[in-house]
């Protein structure tokens, strides 16, 4: 007899055990495949009911493939317009890019008491005058301890300060720029937005409190001044803070001192007395300055100017200051009719308006000889 899996009469001859149903052991018919049958087979019940044929034609794939398309794209539209709706009510917008404010700017000028002190040697100058220990050219605009702050990390923090380092060594210290020569570097430093002010300052200089040249930038006439030491001294004080989540402002304060003498074939300034002398004298200009920086603008190493303060002396009260600075130099002094009381650029505290007089504190204090 047969084994329990094997017919009575044992294999067919020729035959493999379990007999031709070894040709489909490898085929399967899984789910899947009974899904993707085009031709589905309906129930007895079905067949005695309706008397219908045997077998039915199922829907095309293309079409179950539409229908899901269908689906997907739906699904997508609803999740794209609740994103929108969404964002519409998020309180926390981006910032829309601001256009920078126009530069504010006032210039005072500091009358002198009596005739400007000057000497032929520039080191005996600054030696008998507040500015003996004021540091020199770059050395004297020193950088704050760096903390970053709620939305400014350190390297933010770093960059505007450095930016704002950079600003004053190219407004006040450049000797180009001192002389008259090219403000290219100054405006470089700039925020884009401003740039017309700033342009339209150099090429129509006017006191109207927007457009004068020596807001932005301290410069002498050349046709009259002539640096007498190149390294200028410099002492003050930077401030930073933030205003808001996008926004870091620095406040400067310095005071320059600049040893200055007559050039060649110069006359006396306008509203000036005195014989020019061709000794060395000092001028001193102290800016307070207004700095804001966006994201924008730490990344691009620039600043908008928002304020700027000027006072500087010895000048006269009726001179041009629009353009350039006229310092009065040695043995010169100012016509009478100016203001009474005394201004010292070394100390701080508000502006004086107008035009102001020079404190005698203010000045070398030089021998008679």
């Amino acid at each position: 007899m047969g084994g329990p899996t094997e017919p009575p009469a044992g294999t067919p001859e020729g035959g493999a055990p379990g007999g031709g149903e070894d040709e489909y052991r490898s085929v399967v018919f899984d789910e899947s495949f009974v899904q993707a049958a085009r031709l589905q087979e309906f129930s007895a019940r079905e067949r005695l009911d309706d008397h219908t044929r045997a077998v039915r034609r199922r829907p095309g794939l293309h079409k179950m493939l539409s229908r899901q398309l269908v689906i997907l794209v739906v699904l997508i539209a609803v999740a794209f317009g609740t994103a929108i709706y969404m964002g519409v009510r998020q309180p926390y917008q981006s910032p829309v890019a601001r256009r920078p404010e126009p530069l504010r700017m006032t210039v005072i000028p500091l009358a002198p008491g009596g005739s400007v002190p000057g000497a032929k040697s520039v080191k005996s100058l600054y030696a008998h005058s507040p500015a003996a220990q004021f540091r020199v050219g770059a050395g004297g605009i020193n950088l704050p301890a760096v903390h970053r702050t709620s939305h400014f990390s350190d390297s933010q923090v770093m960059a505007a300060l450095i930016t704002v380092k950079d600003y004053l060594v190219e407004s006040s210290l450049d000797p180009e720029v001192l002389t008259g020569g090219s403000a290219r570097s100054v405006r470089i430093l700039l925020d884009p937005g401003q740039f017309s002010q700033f342009d339209r300052s150099f090429a129509h200089p006017a006191a109207d409190g927007r457009h004068a040249a020596t807001g932005w930038l301290v410069r002498f006439d050349p046709a009259r001044t002539a640096l007498a030491d190149r390294r200028v001294r410099a002492d003050g004080t930077l401030r930073l803070t933030e205003t808001d989540r996008d926004t870091l402002e620095v406040t400067s304060d310095h005071t320059f001192v600049y040893a200055l003498r007559p050039a060649a074939g110069a006359s006396r300034a306008g509203g000036a007395s005195g014989a020019v002398r061709a000794d060395a004298s000092l001028f001193t200009v102290r800016r307070e300055l207004h700095f804001r920086f966006d994201r924008d603008d730490l990344r691009m190493h620039r600043a908008e100017v928002i304020t700027s303060a000027t006072q500087a002396g010895p000048l006269a009260c009726a001179a041009d200051t629009a353009n350039h600075l006229r310092p009065l130099l040695a043995g010169e002094r100012a016509k009478a009719g100016g203001p009474s009381a005394g201004t010292d650029p070394y100390a701080t505290g508000d502006a004086t308006a107008l035009c102001g007089t020079l404190a005698a504190s203010a000045q070398p204090s030089l021998s008679a000889s």
